[in-house]
């Protein structure tokens, strides 16, 4: 079977699991992408490909999202986007998912951490993490929904936001990547297939959602959120 309908089927599936849970479609995709892509082609598609993903969720939810967050958070990703993509070519990001994943369950379970780094979380940092962050490690959507999370309680306006700051944060990936010289217009092909999949995927897993209860998706996130933070870690310690 060709590489485009494996990966546009992907992109569809994975696009479906985000449009429902808000997170983890990214993750799962960048998870298959090494077994058809080569690693230096990687992050790049991946970009794109969410880009659709995230823009196409965020449009369906257009009346969700807290546009009262998307300052702060835009300026933190500029400064992430311009500081990680000087240093992209030197970072070693071995250890980047242990401190991602450590960061997310203490910030989900751990009361106590949850009010000391109330001091200094901020939608600054969260978009410099975020944007900077996923240039070198691809998705790194639970950096903000685990802040989404404590401050809203609807599920609609936690990952149609989510989406809007994910969709920042891809295009400036794509931004650096093309600076630094990836030659997109060759993948065209894969892209149109990959591009579909995520749109149509996110308009039926933004249907789905609307199925599911309140309070049980929002636990469910964080259980599913926590899971990925361990698998995190874990791939480094082993």
């Amino acid at each position: 079977m060709p590489i485009e309908y494996i990966l546009g089927f992907a992109s569809f599936l994975t696009s479906v699991v985000a449009g429902v849970l808000g997170f983890g479609g990214g993750m799962l995709l960048i998870a298959l992408l090494p077994l058809y892509l080569h690693p230096s082609t990687i992050i790049p598609i991946h970009g794109i490909t969410q880009l659709a993903s995230n823009s196409s969720r965020m449009l369906f939810s257009i009346r969700d999202v807290q546009w009262s967050l998307l300052p702060k958070f835009l300026i933190g990703s500029l400064v992430g986007m311009v500081l990680f993509g000087v240093l992209l070519a030197n970072i070693s990001s071995a250890y980047i998912p242990i401190a991602i994943g450590t960061y997310i369950l203490l910030n989900l379970w751990s009361t106590r951490f949850a009010v000391l780094i109330k001091k200094y979380e901020n939608y600054y940092i969260i978009g410099l993490l975020q944007t900077g962050l996923g240039l070198i490690v691809g998705a790194t959507g639970p950096i903000a929904i685990s802040v989404l999370t404590k401050e809203l309680t609807c599920k609609n306006q936690i990952i149609a936001t989510s989406s809007m700051f994910m969709s920042i944060s891809h295009v400036a990936k794509i931004f650096v990547f093309g600076f630094i010289g990836f030659a997109f217009f060759e993948h065209v092909s894969l892209l149109i297939y990959m591009i579909l999949g995520s749109i149509i995927g996110s308009f039926v897993g933004t249907k789905l959602r609307s199925l599911a209860d309140n309070n049980r998706l929002l636990f469910t996130i964080k259980l599913l959120l926590s899971l990925l933070a361990i698998k995190m870690i874990a791939t480094v310690i082993a």
